[in-house]
């Protein structure tokens, strides 16, 4: 039976190395298993970071496009609006040039004295219809005075023939300002009930009445439009 004996100098060193050794290759393994786990977990957390960025980046390039169409949307309107007030102006511009060509025009009517006369004879009888009264109180301007008294007879045949009484027509000293452009003001009822005939009046109505068809016979019906009378 053979007993161990110790080992030299050589045999501890040789012993000693091959545990360095073993050592190391031990450490080697596990600092490359904790770098390939490092690594792992900094590319997951990286590819994390990346998208999470990634996807803050989307949402602020989103919310950038939105506000650049609402802010052309706005541009848009804007500029539609000044374009559609733009027009509007214009438009108005045209009428208050006819309204203000039709004005002048009415003062030149009083010129023609047979248009003139035939005027005045349907504005009294239209005044007097109105009125429906036996004494009728005439205003009209100083210089009118001769071209009413000629339609009075006419005026009241008319209206005798369809209401079966003659009215008694008065004019009244209390003539109508030379600045008007003509026609007359009649009172009934002791003055209680008036009818402005006066051209002036007249074409105020008009402008009034006909103002939807002037609009359409000078800028046709408006697109927005759906239906029509």
């Amino acid at each position: 039976m053979s007993t161990a004996r110790p080992l030299n100098d050589d045999e501890v060193f040789n012993e000693m190395k091959k545990m360095v050794a073993f050592i190391k290759q031990e450490a080697l393994e596990k600092a490359r298993e904790i770098k390939v786990k490092a690594d792992e977990e900094f590319n997951i957390e990286k590819a994390k970071i990346v998208r999470q960025e990634s996807l803050n980046i989307e949402a602020i390039f989103e919310r950038k496009i939105k506000q650049a169409e609402v802010q052309k949307r706005i541009a848009q309107s804007n500029h539609i609006n000044k374009t559609r007030l733009k027009i509007l102006q214009e438009r108005q511009q045209v009428l208050d040039d006819l309204f203000e060509e039709t004005n002048r025009r009415i003062y030149e009517i009083s010129q023609d004295k047979d248009l003139y006369t035939t005027l005045i004879e349907g504005l009294i009888l239209q005044g007097a219809y109105s009125l429906m009264e036996k004494d009728v109180t005439i205003r009209c301007r100083e210089q009118d005075i001769d071209c009413v008294n000629s339609a009075l007879d006419s005026v009241s045949d008319k209206y005798e023939e369809n209401l079966k009484y003659r009215p008694n027509f008065n004019i009244s000293e209390n003539y109508l300002p030379s600045s008007c452009a003509g026609g007359v003001v009649m009172s009934g009822f002791n003055g209680k009930i008036t009818v402005d005939n006066t051209l002036d009046a007249r074409l105020e109505i008009a402008k009034e009445d006909m103002l939807p068809q002037i609009r359409v016979a000078l800028f046709g019906h408006s697109p927005n439009r759906a239906f029509f009378d």
